[in-house]
């Protein structure tokens, strides 16, 4: 073999032991962070080949140049390699030093050893990542900490008259601003030998009355089903309460989203499933009506129960780019068997109600429809879509509510609507998580202020900048039911210091009208500011 032959032998396995570094570098921080970018691929690549093509003029020119004179062995210096012409006169410095580094001062070929060292060290590392997987595969469980805090503060200004008794009809004062924490969580999840997990979360936001939140057992892998939860969980109805708190455009989820799906989370069991080539996901289950996130049980005999339902795609993914593209479709369904006579048992509280806050941590909630007497049933049917293009995004759903009250009283129906779009100012996109149908983390190109980089410098950046707009609707007053109806304006602004931090900022125009009379006042208007600092690990 020539040393030419040597040379390019060596930068080609030089540059995939450094893309196998690069892989290997990645696997280091948090999986959901790990990308490989295409461009860097490419540019590597071409500078590979740039530097196989000047060997080649290299060897021409060194095969055209006579071999230097033997070293005397009287001499206590090493004679410098001889300086090679090429057609246009002498080398620059930088190819003198690369034919300078192919020999050592014994005459061996230096470039040979160190690809010896490196095939070395990578059999070490490999065979130690092999023993790594084969010990992390026998434990019988795992375990991995996360959690979250968002703290929060929100200021009301120019409210009217009736907004202030829709928030405390007792004392109708201007609803107080209001500072704390939103959230504070953490939790443990992980797996169990050998196809099962679990996880449970708990938030202490009120530290004098904390609540769990998802808590359950499962398993993966299943013929039929895929993966089955039992335990606290999310009932699948409407893409903002699916969508982890974590990642939401803003503070608050919509109106019609917290007003049919309180809370989201009960006791149940569910099927999720995604198809191979995560074109398409489901999930569906059984839920008690109930939630237990207080006291942790259920007691009664009524047999109150939702069955609920979801089917999802991204019919289109721009694979291309890597996920910048895409359109998500969604339908979902929640049959539910409420207690039609809730006075009768106070330990059930799971009448057909339907209220939320305006978008904001508010005392009480300023749209109720109160327990629907005889109420034997309802069902609530949702839509959902989004399109993502580039840094570009819009997402709208519509849900509507059906009432069943039988003999004591004609059927109810409610709906609400909101559309919201946003727009990233830094060149970022929101991923969505096609196995789930949900938004996933952002990455900002580069972080807020000073990080250490990978090559242990200090780097900076401003971050990843969002503007973010809502036009949102929700309609709870229908034949002698007067919960009212609620109009909100929403604007906003995401700051994301890095992937798992961020603040957001509010600005909420929310109208009240066709409300049931609370001390006279049938509608109201307020303007509501709102600030986040988050983190999540």
């Amino acid at each position: 073999m020539t040393s030419g032959m040597k040379m390019r032998t060596f930068i080609k396995v030089a540059g995939f032991l450094l893309l196998v570094g690069t892989l290997f570098r990645s696997t280091s921080v948090l999986a959901e962070d790990a990308r490989i970018d295409s461009d860097q691929l490419d540019r590597l690549l071409n500078r590979l080949e740039a530097a196989e093509k000047r060997i080649q003029e290299l060897e021409q020119n060194k095969e055209q140049t006579p071999p230097p004179a033997p070293v005397s062995q009287s001499s206590p210096q090493t004679t410098p390699p001889p300086r090679l012409n090429n057609a246009a006169g002498v080398l620059d410095d930088s190819e003198q030093l690369l034919i300078n580094n192919f020999y050592d001062e014994a005459g061996d070929n230096a470039l040979e050893k160190r690809l010896s060292t490196l095939e070395e060290d990578w059999k070490k590392f490999a065979d130690s990542e092999q023993v790594k997987k084969a010990e992390d595969a026998a434990k019988p469980v795992t375990a991995t900490i996360f959690g979250r805090i968002h703290l929060d503060g929100w200021n009301f200004s120019n409210s009217t008259p009736g907004i202030a008794s829709f928030n405390d009809p007792t004392d109708p004062t201007d609803p107080q601003n209001r500072y704390g924490f939103r959230r504070i969580r953490i939790g443990v999840k992980g797996k169990i030998k050998d196809n099962m997990l679990y996880k449970f979360e708990y938030d202490f936001a009120d530290p004098a009355d904390p609540a769990f939140k998802d808590v359950y057992i499962g398993w993966n892998d299943l013929p039929v089903f895929q993966t089955l939860l039992i335990g606290n969980q999310k009932r699948p109805l409407g893409m903002d309460h699916l969508n982890s708190s974590r990642y939401n455009w803003f503070m608050e989820r919509p109106l019609v989203i917290e007003a049919f799906n309180q809370d989201a989370r009960r006791l149940g069991i569910c099927a999720y499933g995604v198809s191979e080539d995560e074109t398409w996901n489901w999930r569906y289950g059984i839920f008690n009506l109930e939630d237990i996130s207080k006291d942790g049980h259920y007691i009664g005999d009524a047999g109150q129960y939702s069955i609920n339902g979801r089917f999802a795609g991204t019919p289109w993914y721009d694979e291309t780019s890597g996920g910048r593209g895409y359109l998500h479709l969604a339908i979902s369904d929640m049959w539910a068997k409420p207690d039609g006579n809730p006075s009768a048992n106070a330990t059930n509280k799971n009448e057909a109600r339907f209220r939320t806050r305006p978008e904001a941590r508010t005392s009480s909630r300023w749209i109720d429809t109160g327990a629907i007497a005889g109420a034997t049933w309802f069902n609530t049917l949702g839509f959902e879509a989004m399109l993502n293009v580039g840094s570009f995004g819009v997402v709208s759903e519509y849900q509507v509510t059906h009432v069943g009250r039988g003999s004591s009283g004609s059927d109810l129906t409610f709906q609400g609507a909101y559309v919201e779009a946003g727009y990233f100012l830094t060149g970022e996109y929101q991923p969505i998580d096609r196995k789930s149908g949900t938004i996933g983390r952002v990455k900002p190109l580069e972080n807020f202020f000073l990080v250490r980089t990978c090559d242990d410098e200090i780097g900076g950046g401003w971050g990843a900048w969002q503007v973010v707009a809502r036009y949102s609707y929700l309609d709870l007053s229908n034949g002698n039911i007067t919960g009212g109806n609620e109009t909100n304006f929403t604007f906003g602004m995401n700051w994301w210091w890095n992937s798992h931090s961020r603040v957001q900022f509010n600005y909420i125009h929310a109208q009240i009208d066709d409300r049931g009379p609370i001390n006279g006042y049938t509608g109201g208007r307020s303007d509501i500011f709102g600030a986040r600092f988050m983190v999540d690990f």
